[in-house]
């Protein structure tokens, strides 16, 4: 009997095209959460991104079943219960490494969005409004100190980009410090710091227990910071962030995540200080294909 593979939320053609040649059955559908768990007593592998959700009700109602592993197709895994998973006999992977430059660039496009007025002036000017007076106000970044709230894989990656631009780069250590990142440019302090002297604040971070940018923390901050969130919506406190643009405490955000993607804040995301995308980071043809080639081989292994 063949392995069953389920991709739920898409994946590279090409890297579908080699699993079936490599002999796996593949199936591309999308369930919802109530016929989800039923669904995957037939498979041996789920493959899934941020829109699936393999909970505890869908684990129990796998259980008994084929399943024996699911992949998380990006690097978050938090839209799996994966402690509850692996108690239950199945093992929970992800591709790590595959899309972090495509969520590094897109931090730094939506930062040069906020610098300059990109978002609100090009919506006046498809509005056949001619602007140039209110939104020639930007900033440059060079110069600029940038403080990256998780230097993992992406924000490593941030930090990189920013000081490339001739930005100075912060950050403080949860767990690990990484090595080979301090310089002249880029300096590990504390998160008080951090807070203080960062003219832009990017959020990396995997899901925390609460918001990490919350409305005592934006108080610390600069007047006149930016604030760009490409990790998890969850991970700054949306109604502080709205209230802190609207009194000029935040001069602009770049928002690629939302606490609730399916009915995002729409009043956030149509602030004119708000350069928003939804939940893009991973969204480009080079990362497709580094995350289905990782894919395979993640499905590879498993099958030895």
């Amino acid at each position: 009997m063949s392995m069953r593979i389920l991709v739920t939320d898409g994946m590279d053609a090409g890297a579908v095209r080699t699993l079936r040649d490599d002999g796996f059955d593949v199936v591309e559908q999308f369930y919802e959460a109530d016929a989800l768990g039923e669904a995957l007593r037939a498979f041996d592998i789920a493959i899934i991104r941020s829109a699936t959700k393999i909970k505890q009700p869908q684990i129990d109602a796998a259980k008994g079943g084929r399943l024996k592993l699911i992949i998380r197709a990006g690097v978050g895994v938090d839209n799996i219960a994966v402690q509850y998973a692996e108690q239950n006999g199945i093992q929970v992977r992800n591709t790590p490494r595959a899309s972090s430059n495509a969520v590094a660039e897109l931090a730094i496009a939506l930062l040069f969005s906020c610098a300059r007025n990109i978002s609100i002036a090009g919506c006046t000017m498809r509005q056949e409004k001619w602007e140039k007076k209110a939104y020639s106000k930007g900033f440059e970044l060079a110069g600029r100190t940038m403080g990256v709230i998780g230097y993992g894989r992406i924000g490593q990656l941030v930090g990189a980009k920013a000081q490339a631009l001739g930005m100075t780069v912060l950050s403080y250590v949860h767990r690990n410090k990484p090595e080979g990142c301090e310089c002249d440019t880029m300096h590990f302090v504390d998160a008080e710091t951090v807070l203080a002297q960062s003219d832009v604040i990017v959020v990396c971070a995997p899901n925390a227990d609460g918001p990490i940018i919350q409305a005592d923390s934006l108080r610390k901050m600069k007047d006149g910071v930016v604030i760009i969130n490409v990790s998890r919506g969850a991970n700054v406190d949306e109604d502080a962030l709205l209230e802190a643009l609207n009194s000029g405490k935040v001069r602009a955000a770049g928002l690629d995540v939302w606490c609730d993607e399916k009915n995002p804040n729409w009043k956030l995301a149509a602030h004119p200080a708000v350069s928003c995308t939804p939940h893009i980071g991973a969204g480009t043809g080079e990362a497709s294909k580094r995350i289905g080639a990782e894919l395979v081989a993640i499905v590879r292994q498993f099958a030895q």
